[in-house]
């Protein structure tokens, strides 16, 4: 089921009603029901056809939670437990108060939600895949004192114009739109559509599109620098693999440096599984690259397009707050 765009406190956003993960699926992403290997579909040119739109929302946490350690899968009554304790944890009309302050204090209700309701089908314990222990890497002392300098930031500087508010609060960058892509609060959807040279992949969260070549050009000059940064194609077998540098300092993944190397791959597993892992190599905040995976489920369904925009009520609402406040601190010094 899909509902009308409705604006909200400033944002616009849609309920897909995705299909998720059922436990036990992604096993049969090599063979299908008759045990024989899968073999994707092609496109008139004879690659793998990943087209089509597809849902990677789960309640997979993107870290394995420390009292896992050292447990990469979960088993099936595990996996039924944790759905069940995800859907307590994430509740936001249970138990909560009701009023202004309380509605204001977690954003949403229940209903705008769209977290998905199951662990992806391999049952991983965390997004995150390497290092093994379904963890970040240590950040290196630039890293950490990167991520200091950002929270002090925000902190000390109140809204004195909307460039100090988030990209994903001015309508510019989604919190899940990407590169890379990983699963969040809703619209947890990607359209992929493939020709021969070009492969484009477009996210639901602020519909933005990548137009991704695949004809070997090289990259960018490093001085050119674009909030989803230069991304070039390559087939690797039957795995498309995206590489993506020359990200605009004011959008980089997770506290990245701006020289982080972005490396996507997209591998068509069974008819309705297309599974999705990234790299991150940033030497500058990591002390050693890591992967993420998540298998996306075919989404029979139509993305739409997520109308938010910079000018909205919200933002026009924390200015004037801010502008009120500081009148009314002048006011008391005098």
């Amino acid at each position: 089921m899909r509902l009308p765009l409705i604006a909200l406190a400033g944002w616009a956003l849609t309920l897909t009603g995705a299909l998720l993960l059922v436990p036990g699926v992604a096993a049969q992403t090599r063979a299908g029901a008759s045990g024989k290997p899968f073999t994707a579909p092609r496109t008139p040119e004879g690659k793998p056809d990943l087209q089509g739109n597809w849902s990677f929302a789960t309640v997979t946490p993107f870290e394995r939670p420390t009292e896992l350690a050292s447990k990469a899968t979960l088993t099936d009554q595990e996996a039924a437990e944790f759905e069940k304790q995800a859907a307590v944890a994430s509740a936001q009309d249970v138990g909560r108060k009701r009023g202004t302050a309380a509605d204001l204090g977690r954003a949403y209700n229940d209903f705008w939600y769209d977290r998905g309701t199951r662990v992806v089908g391999t049952r991983q314990t965390s997004i995150v895949v390497d290092p093994p222990d379904g963890r970040l890497p240590a950040l290196t002392s630039d890293g950490q004192a990167r991520t200091d300098q950002r929270a002090a930031d925000r902190k000390m500087r109140p809204a004195d114009g909307p460039e100090d508010r988030s990209l994903g609060e001015r309508c510019i960058i989604g919190f899940n739109a990407g590169p890379p892509f990983a699963p969040s609060a809703y619209n947890n959807n990607v359209q992929i559509v493939q020709t021969r040279d070009y492969v484009m992949v477009m996210t639901e969260m602020v519909h933005d599109a990548r137009i991704v070549p695949l004809d070997g050009r090289p990259h960018v000059p490093s001085s050119v620098r674009q909030w989803l940064g230069d991304s070039r194609g390559r087939w690797d077998g039957d795995t498309l693999v995206i590489e993506t540098t020359n990200f605009s300092p004011k959008n980089l993944y997770r506290g990245a440096s701006q020289n982080v190397k972005l490396t996507e791959r997209f591998s068509r597993t069974s008819n309705d599984i297309l599974t999705y892992e990234f790299t991150i190599d940033d030497p500058a905040t990591w002390t050693k690259p890591w992967t993420a995976r998540v298998p996306m489920e075919r989404l029979d369904e139509q993305l739409y397009e997520y109308a938010c925009h910079e000018a909205n009520y919200g933002m026009e609402g924390i200015l004037k707050g801010t502008r009120a406040d500081e009148k009314h601190a002048a006011e008391a010094k005098q």
